[in-house]
């Protein structure tokens, strides 16, 4: 609870006025950082009860809250003007090579690439499935312009890669050295 105040400080400042404009914006970023926060106590449970599940969707709705805030704030270094990657892959079906969605479905923590939607052919990593009926997963993109944007697909649309990959950079952090 400690983050809310910088959170709301910012909001606050940056939509300072009135207008239905500012107003409209800081509803939906006090909206956003609600949800970051419920996300957090819903990781907190989980971890609590040692369920594993529980606490990649939570983790999954803390980065996709956080990214919704980003994104709504005008906090991202950058703008991509491209709609719809699709148009680009329909010439080229057998470009992208990855394994059935449908037959052998991404779980968390492996690496995929979109293989269908307005992100086709960027790649990431799944860090949530949603247990309920959409069968959406999360997936974390990989690093563009420096961000790694959050998406919300159907799980068909995110396919395994295949051949050798390179690790997702989470896993590339430099560890400390222990010393014996």
């Amino acid at each position: 609870r400690s983050y809310v105040s910088v959170f709301t400080t910012y909001t606050d400042a940056a939509f300072p006025s009135d207008l239905p404009s500012d107003y409209g914006l800081r509803v939906a970023l006090r909206y956003e950082v609600g949800r970051f926060f419920a996300s957090v106590e819903r990781l907190k449970r989980a971890i609590a009860k040692e369920d594993l599940d529980e606490a990649f969707t939570a983790y999954a709705d803390m980065s996709l809250h956080l990214d919704r805030y980003l994104r709504v704030g005008g906090l991202y270094t950058y703008y991509d003007s491209v709609i719809d990657n699709e148009q680009f892959f329909q010439e080229y079906n057998d470009a992208l090579v990855y394994s059935d969605p449908i037959k052998d479905p991404a779980e968390v923590r492996d690496l995929i690439v979109l293989c269908k939607g307005p992100d086709t052919g960027k790649t990431g990593i799944v860090i949530g499935l949603y247990p309920d009926a959409t069968n959406n997963c999360v997936v974390k993109l990989d690093k563009y312009r420096g961000m790694r944007e959050i998406r919300v697909v159907p799980r068909s649309w995110a396919a395994k890669r295949l051949g050798e990959q390179d690790p997702d950079d989470v896993f590339l952090i430099p560890r400390k050295a222990t010393k014996s």
